[in-house]
């Protein structure tokens, strides 16, 4: 992977494991630490649970190509897809369109395929050819096709969304809808229930133009504001990828995680604070495309491992 992004002409970097926050996405998890001084006086840090904000302030003092390699740590998440602390492959591009990020998975998945010498992934008895022209597929598409759901209607043309109208949707379609489900929570339930498991079969999917109300970093899509240049990356239905066309406006982004962070303590009690220095940095940044892949899960289905835990070399250790 290091030799792809150096024939590139990436440049890698190192960048702190701890942070001021873990980032202000309403259901994302960091773990939190004291930075303890001489005089005794402590100061809260979190794990980073990616490089991103870091990765954008080199691009805002002038990087152009850069890449992480590199753990990240994410509470609340243990499962066969998901392990407290994780490598995550993360890159951008300065200057150019979202679309060449999508390019450089997909070419990254194949260099995994080669390397390993497997040819087809499997896994949850689904099948993917990495060598296959990958499907695009709008979620709006997606979830019209493989839910039976009018998205659509739920989507206002300034990237406002309509709990009701998506409640209706998902219940004629059979999905549970409780009381207190944002529409949010309705949407990432039609998401994984019905529309994940029908992606990346047979050949790679792209699932992109995400609702910009599911994009709180991504800049909206030119000519519609209801959608985003946001996109994932999907084998065997396994989310391996998730990018952006990255969002420059940071009055935009300083609205967006006060919004996010509303519902991240409507919902879990708690709340992140904002790196204004991270904000600062992206009035001078550059317009961009950034993309973050899960290492583990790539090496996962390239080697045939059931769990992420199979191809760590020491695991977590689980609450007993």
């Amino acid at each position: 992977m290091r030799s792809w992004f150096d024939a590139e002409g990436f440049i890698e970097t190192d960048v702190a494991a701890l942070a001021v926050s873990p980032g202000n996405e309403a259901h994302l998890h960091g773990f939190a630490t004291d930075l303890v001084g001489y005089d005794g006086q402590t100061q809260l840090l979190y794990l980073h649970t990616s490089p991103e904000f870091a990765c954008k302030k080199l691009l805002s003092a002038g990087e152009e190509r850069i890449y992480f390699l590199g753990p990240v740590w994410r509470n609340r998440e243990r499962g066969p897809l998901h392990h407290p602390e994780f490598t995550m492959a993360e890159w951008y591009r300065a200057g150019e369109d979202y679309q060449v990020i999508t390019n450089d998975v997909v070419a990254l998945i194949r260099v995994a395929s080669e390397t390993t010498g497997i040819k087809t992934f499997s896994y949850n008895e689904q099948s993917c050819d990495p060598f296959a022209e990958p499907e695009r597929l709008g979620v709006v598409e997606a979830f019209e096709r493989l839910a039976a759901i009018d998205l659509a209607c739920s989507l206002g043309e300034d990237g406002e969304t309509d709990r009701e109208a998506l409640a209706a949707e998902a219940r004629s379609a059979g999905i549970r809808v409780a009381d207190d489900d944002g529409w949010a929570d309705i949407f990432s339930r039609v998401l994984v229930e019905r529309v994940e498991p029908h992606l990346g079969v047979g050949r790679p999917t792209i699932l992109d133009r995400y609702p910009s109300a599911e994009a709180a970093l991504a800049r909206p899509l030119a000519g519609d504001l209801r959608l985003s240049e946001r996109f994932e990356v999907y084998c065997c239905g396994v989310e391996m990828a998730n990018g952006f066309g990255e969002l420059t406006n940071p009055a935009t982004q300083r609205t967006r995680f006060e919004q996010e962070m509303l519902e991240k303590q409507r919902v879990y009690g708690e709340r992140y604070p904002i790196d204004e220095d991270f904000l600062a940095a992206l009035s001078c940044m550059p317009a961009a495309s950034g993309v973050a892949l899960g290492f583990d899960r790539l090496a996962m289905l390239a080697t045939g491992a059931r769990r992420i835990d199979d191809i760590l070399w020491a695991p977590v250790p689980e609450a007993r």
